[in-house]
C-alpha cells in the first residue's frame, strides 16, 4: 500500500487518513495503551509499562489518534537491531474498526521499517479474520513457522 495519499507531512512522522492521525514513534500514555490493549485483546486492564518496553526494544511504533490525542490504534515494531522487524500488539478501538485504521498503521510501519534498512517484516497471527487482514489487506506472504509454548 502506498502512503502517498495519506501523507500530511512525513518529515515529522505524521500521516492522516479519515478522521485519524497516524504517527511513527508517537506519544502515548501507559494508561491509554493499557486500556486499548485490554479492549482489543479482551482482557482486564493491566498496568504494563509500555513506554519502557518500546523504548528499550522497538525500532518504533505507530499510534493512531482521533481528535487531539485519543489513542484509537497502536502497533509495536520490535526488531533484532539488524534486518528483521516484527509487528506485535496491533490494536484498534472497537468504535473505529473496519475503517482502514489497522491497515494504515501497518502501511506506516512497513514504510518506516523499510526506511530503516530492514529486509524483513514479520508478523504472526491466529484465526481466519486476522489471516484475511494480514495476507489480503496488508499483503503479507504466508510462510511456515514454528512455535514452542513455554508456559502451560
Amino acid at each position: 500500500m502506498s502512503l502517498d495519499n495519506l501523507r500530511g507531512s512525513s518529515r515529522n512522522g505524521q500521516y492522516r487518513c479519515m478522521a485519524a492521525r497516524f504517527e511513527w514513534r508517537g506519544e502515548f500514555s501507559n494508561e491509554a495503551l493499557n486500556r486499548l490493549h485490554a479492549e482489543a485483546f479482551e482482557h482486564q486492564v493491566l498496568e504494563h509499562d509500555w513506554l519502557q518496553q518500546v523504548r528499550a526494544h522497538s525500532l518504533g511504533w505507530v499510534c493512531a489518534c482521533e481528535g487531539e490525542s485519543e489513542l484509537v490504534g497502536f502497533v509495536n515494531v520490535p526488531w533484532d537491531g539488524g534486518v528483521h522487524a516484527f509487528l506485535m500488539d496491533t490494536a484498534v478501538a472497537e468504535k473505529v474498526r473496519r475503517q482502514g485504521i489497522g491497515t494504515t498503521m501497518v502501511a506506516v510501519a512497513t514504510e518506516r521499517v523499510r526506511d530503516a534498512g530492514c529486509e524483513w517484516l514479520h508478523v504472526d497471527f491466529d484465526g481466519a479474520d486476522l489471516s484475511r487482514f494480514y495476507l489480503q489487506s496488508c499483503r503479507f506472504t504466508p510462510t511456515t513457522a514454528g512455535l514452542v509454548r513455554l508456559i502451560s
